[in-house]
């Protein structure tokens, strides 16, 4: 059987067998990525038959965002879960039998010395080190000709593990100390390639940060997700996503000063969808009242 076929039919298993309720179940066996990953030397299959539908979330959805390690809290009341792809199947399909919806979260603009395909980063695309960040370090994103292989793979695996979206993390660069001389049509052209490859595998995908270029994004992406935006009075930038019926998933900071409840009073005029999170972004959370 081909690899492209095999992966097919593994895709449409995984959406097919959800738990039969709503309690939590047990991850009894852990699928081993390197089975659903496509050769990163060959094209992406799912380029073949694009997707011509995906999610369309609505603003004023709650959300919860847990990043930080792979044992989700699936006890939170949350419409959407924003996880690692690396979390088990087993998450996945318990969310989606509780009803949630489910972001697959994987880094875009950056490398980061924990994945399992780290090896497969070319030496030239690989920059100054992120700082704040252990063990990361920033992309070239103009050679997406070499990064193609390896991003198209992690998206092919959303897809593959059937989350509902996408969000692609560090799409905001070229204002960093990359060691390249990135510029904003270089982050631009990068963006609108991840949507079209999102979108052609059924992924919604969210804008991450990056407000000034919300104006070219806003009418392709299919959401928004900020950080300190209150902090930095920043949040009515995003606007025209909820103007356009698109959520704003707003996360404050708590090792940063600031008045959350006041925060979150600005949220509700705006109607974004606001959470405080500690930077590690484990399960702890607190929720606008």
């Amino acid at each position: 059987m081909s690899r492209a076929l095999t992966l097919l039919l593994l895709s449409s298993f995984l959406l097919g067998c959800k738990p039969a309720s709503d309690s939590p179940q047990p991850a009894t066996t852990s699928i081993k990525e390197s089975t659903l990953m496509p050769s990163t030397t060959q094209p992406s299959t799912f380029d073949l038959q694009p997707a011509t539908h995906w999610w369309h979330p609505t603003a004023g959805l709650t959300w919860q965002w847990q990043i930080g390690d792979l044992d989700i809290d699936t006890s939170i009341e949350a419409d959407v879960y924003d996880i690692d792809l690396y979390v088990d199947q087993a998450i996945i399909d318990e969310l989606h039998a509780k009803g949630r919806k489910v972001i697959c979260y994987i880094s875009v603009g950056s490398w980061e010395d924990w994945r399992p395909d780290k090896d497969q980063f070319p030496a030239e695309v690989l920059g100054k080190d992120y700082d704040g960040w252990k063990g990361e370090r920033w992309l070239d994103i103009r050679q997406i000709d070499k990064l193609a292989p390896i991003l198209l793979a992690r998206l092919d695996l959303c897809q593959a593990k059937g989350f509902d979206a996408v969000e692609p993390d560090n799409m905001e660069i070229y204002t960093n100390d990359t060691g390249f001389p990135l510029t904003y049509d270089d982050q631009l052209k990068f963006a609108l390639w991840l949507a079209d490859e999102a979108h052609k595998r059924g992924l919604a995908i969210g804008q991450k940060n990056a407000s000034d270029q919300v104006k070219e994004l806003v009418n392709i992406y299919d959401f928004a997700i900020t950080e300190d935006y209150f902090y930095y009075d920043e949040a009515e930038k995003m606007l025209p996503y909820i103007e356009a019926g698109k959520p704003v998933f707003a996360a404050e900071y708590t090792d940063l000063p600031g008045d959350f409840n006041a925060f979150c009073e600005k949220s509700k005029q705006l109607n974004f969808s606001a959470i405080l999170k500690k930077r590690g972004l484990d399960a702890w959370l607190e929720t606008c009242s």
